[in-house]
């Protein structure tokens, strides 16, 4: 905070966070200083410079939100600029944490992203947004991309699961009911966890769930592996084939199929309450 607050006080006034930076004020766990990210309209003279990047583009006051009494793009905006700026996998990292924060839900954020069509971002965070989910960790949602783009089913995130008695025995990070098997990303902290750890896989164990344990050393150097184990797993009833995966197409095909869903889900939350919210 300190760094940003140092850079607003050299920056114009019209200067708004942007990016990363916008991002880390939104509570979203990203690296805000490396660079500084602001957007400035056309007409100002501030340039990048070391340390600072500087876009030049209009910005409506219905854009730019005050946190922490800095300026920033919206957290939509914020997310969209994220989407071009980085892989897809890697924004939606960023749109899981704000989802999981409870800063905003993929329905209103497919609502923003349709009502901006034709917007820098929005046609990649409209094509997102549905496949959000509260993941607790970036690993987490990179496994459970890596395994969509496989074409292996989605899971569910975060799912609590009980035993015959309806007790609760624990909450697996990824989940496939039809299959009861439960996938879990062992962090960093894992050691220290063990014990904890090691009775709850007892517990799901005993009352009858499949458990696959995966580490970040598995998604990132040996995800074969992890692709093989799960759809081995899984049995050949519950995957789909490879060449109807959504991943395994091309980025036209893969975005067609998904705006029809992201229209179907908007068309049925407007027929309902249209209780789902906005972001903040």
């Amino acid at each position: 905070m300190s760094t940003l607050s140092a850079w607003r006080r050299v920056l114009p006034p019209d200067a708004v966070f942007a990016g990363a930076s916008a991002a880390w004020l939104f509570g979203l766990d990203v690296e805000p200083t490396d660079p500084v990210e602001v957007v400035v309209p056309p007409s100002s003279g501030i340039r990048t410079r070391t340390g600072l990047v500087v876009r030049h583009s209009e910005i409506s006051s219905g854009d730019v939100v005050s946190v922490s009494g800095l300026s920033a793009l919206s957290l939509p905006m914020t997310l969209a600029e994220l989407c071009m700026q980085r892989p897809a996998m890697e924004a939606l990292v960023a749109i899981d944490m704000a989802v999981q924060r409870r800063l905003t839900d993929p329905i209103a954020l497919a609502r923003y992203a349709e009502a901006a069509r034709g917007r820098p971002g929005m046609s990649r965070l409209r094509s997102l947004a549905l496949l959000a989910a509260p993941a607790e960790s970036p690993m987490e949602t990179r496994l459970r991309w890596l395994l969509m783009e496989a074409g292996l089913p989605r899971p569910e995130v975060q799912t609590n699961l009980v035993d015959a008695s309806a007790r609760f025995v624990g909450r697996a990070d990824l989940y496939y009911p039809a299959a009861r098997l439960a996938l879990e990303y062992d962090g960093g902290n894992h050691r220290d966890r063990l014990i904890e750890d090691d009775r709850r896989q007892n517990l799901l164990i005993n009352a009858g769930y499949r458990l696959l344990r995966f580490t970040a050393a598995d998604v990132q150097g040996r995800p074969d592996v992890v692709v093989a184990q799960v759809r081995a797993a899984l049995g050949p009833r519950f995957v789909r084939s490879e060449r109807k995966a959504p991943f395994a197409r091309s980025k036209r095909s893969f975005l067609r199929k998904t705006n029809r869903i992201v229209r179907a889900a908007l068309a049925t939350a407007r027929r309902g309450s249209g209780s789902a919210g906005r972001p903040r």
